[in-house]
C-alpha cells in the first residue's frame, strides 16, 4: 500500500496526540474519525480533513480502513476491537485494554486468531533509552524492582469512579508497572493497599488517591510500586538494583550505575511518535514483530492492576501465576 488509511474511534484525550502524529507521517491518512459527541467528530474531521461519524459501525461499513485508532476510556470498549478485526483491520488500542480481565482475554484470542495486527499504547517501551536499559539488562541478573507514579489529580469526570475508570493503577500508574515488567520480566505475586486519603472532598470521587503495590517476580526478584494523585507535579520512574549495578529511569531519561561508573543518557526521542511511527510501519509491511507491545502483551499488565485492586479490597495476596484464560477470578 502506498499509504496507511487510518480512522480513528474516540478522539479526546490521548486522541489528539495520535491525531497529530498520524497526521504527519507521510505513509499514512487519516480518512475518517468516530465519538460519540458528535462536535468533537466534526472538529477533528474538519481538523484533518476526514469524514466524520458519531456510529463506528456506518464508519466501518462506509470507509476503506487499513488501521484504526481505539482511544476510548477503560468502560466504553464494548465490541469494538472484535468488529474492527472481523473486517481485517488493523488496531492500536489505548491503554488500559478494558476493566473485566475475563473479557479482554477473549478478545485477545479473537484478535490473535483473526491475523491482524495489533498494537497496545505502552508508549514507554519506544524510548531510546528503554531499548538501552533492556539491552544492559540482558545478561543481568535482577535483584529488585522500584517502580512510583506520582503526580496531579486528572478532572476527567469518568477518572474518579472506580467502576470506570478502574483508579489510579488500572488507568495511569499501568505504564511505569507495564515498564517493570518489559524491563525485569514477568509478575507473579502481587499485594497491595490502597485508600482514599485526601481527595474524599471531590464529588463522586470513590478511587484511591494513595496506593503501594508489592511484587514478585518469576524470576524471584521482588519489587513495589507507589502511585499517587496528590501531588502538584509529576514524576514517574523505574529503578532495577542487582549485584554491583542499578539503573534508573527518571522520566524518560535513564542512569546507569556501577562501582566505578555512572553515566547517563538523555532521551532524544518522542516515545509517543515513536510508537505511532512502528505501528505504521508494521501496517505498511504486515510485521507484527516491530511492535514492542501488542494485545496479549498489554493483557497481562492489566491483568497485575486488576490483581493488585483485588488485592487491596480483599486484604490479601493474589497469584498471577494461578489465573488461565478459563478461569478468571479477578
Amino acid at each position: 500500500m502506498s499509504k496507511v488509511k487510518v480512522g480513528f474511534v474516540g478522539v479526546g484525550g490521548i486522541a489528539g496526540v495520535h491525531l497529530e502524529n498520524v497526521s504527519k507521517n507521510s505513509h499514512a491518512e487519516i480518512v475518517a474519525v468516530c465519538d460519540i459527541a458528535e462536535e468533537s467528530a466534526k472538529k477533528k474531521g474538519l481538523q484533518y480533513n476526514a469524514s466524520a461519524y458519531t456510529d463506528m459501525d456506518e464508519m466501518l461499513e462506509k470507509e476503506t480502513l487499513d488501521a484504526v485508532f481505539v482511544c476510548v476510556p477503560p468502560f466504553a470498549h464494548g465490541d469494538i476491537e472484535e468488529k474492527i478485526v472481523k473486517r481485517g483491520i488493523h488496531l492500536l488500542v489505548e491503554k488500559p485494554l478494558g476493566l473485566d480481565i475475563e473479557t479482554v482475554q477473549k478478545k485477545a484470542k479473537i484478535i490473535k486468531d483473526s491475523g491482524v495486527i495489533c498494537g497496545v499504547g505502552y508508549c514507554l517501551r519506544y524510548l531510546d533509552t528503554v531499548a538501552k536499559a533492556k539491552e544492559y539488562l540482558k545478561d543481568k541478573s535482577i535483584a529488585m524492582v522500584r517502580g512510583h507514579y506520582i503526580t496531579s489529580f486528572v478532572p476527567t469526570p469518568w477518572y474518579r469512579e472506580m467502576n470506570k475508570s478502574g483508579g489510579q493503577l488500572v488507568e495511569q500508574s499501568t505504564h511505569t508497572l507495564d515498564l517493570m515488567r518489559y524491563l525485569a520480566g514477568e509478575i507473579d505475586n502481587v499485594y497491595a493497599n490502597m485508600s482514599l486519603q485526601v481527595l474524599s472532598d471531590i464529588p463522586n470521587m470513590d478511587i484511591p488517591d494513595v496506593t503501594s503495590v508489592n511484587v514478585t517476580f518469576e524470576s524471584g526478584a521482588v519489587g513495589h510500586l507507589d502511585s499517587s494523585m496528590i501531588q502538584f507535579d509529576h514524576r514517574s520512574g523505574v529503578e532495577i538494583l542487582g549485584r554491583d549495578f542499578r539503573i534508573l529511569i527518571d522520566g524518560a531519561d535513564l542512569s546507569i550505575v556501577e562501582k566505578d561508573s555512572t553515566i547517563t543518557y538523555k532521551s532524544k526521542v518522542d516515545f509517543y511518535q515513536e510508537q505511532d511511527r512502528v505501528f505504521i510501519e508494521a501496517v505498511m509491511k504486515g510485521d507484527p514483530g516491530l511492535l514492542l507491545s501488542n494485545y496479549e502483551d498489554g493483557a497481562k499488565t492489566l491483568a497485575v492492576t486488576l490483581a493488585s485492586n483485588k488485592s487491596s479490597e480483599m486484604g490479601l495476596p493474589i497469584k498471577l501465576s494461578s489465573l488461565t484464560e478459563d478461569k478468571i477470578t479477578l
